[in-house]
């Protein structure tokens, strides 16, 4: 698959979230969607960054953004990972890879000399079915000042 760039179409996708619903690209019509893709609930690099979209949600709610976040982990740790954090915003369970593969977030990764099939950390603005921005060096700390940067 090619990589995809800014100014492509945003690739569709369903999904169920921490409470089983059902969500889709077709859900965000309208808004400036932020779908970050992330490797695992619980973990320090993910926390960090769920944690400051938390932080400054107020801030990129203002600015007219909704968050997204996925990950292949099952709903109910999903649903763990949002009450122990009180993240104001849904995440898809994406168990099969079906959207990361579809962003071409899925792959090779190295760490420690090991390589391994993983998500790579990478985020995409979307609006009116376009991307608009692609941030694939995530600075887990200060995500949402990435985010809101023009």
């Amino acid at each position: 698959m090619e990589k995809l760039k800014v100014g492509d179409k945003a690739p569709d996708f369903k999904g169920k979230n921490e409470n089983g619903e059902i969500i889709s690209l077709s859900d965000y019509k309208g808004k400036k969607l932020v779908l970050y893709f992330y490797p695992k609930d619980m973990t320090p690099g993910c926390t960090n960054q769920a944690c400051n979209l938390r932080d400054e949600y107020s801030e990129l709610k203002e600015a007219g953004y909704e968050i997204l976040g996925v990950s292949p982990d099952p709903e109910a740790r999903h649903q763990k990972f949002i009450e122990k954090y009180s993240l104001p915003f849904h995440l898809i369970a994406d168990t099969d890879k079906e959207i990361a593969n579809a962003y071409g977030v899925w792959g090779l990764k190295k760490f420690m000399g090991r390589e391994y099939m993983g998500i790579k950390r990478t985020t995409f603005v979307i609006e009116n079915g376009k991307i608009t921005k692609i941030i694939d060096k995530v600075k887990t700390k200060d995500h949402a000042a990435q985010i809101l940067e023009q």
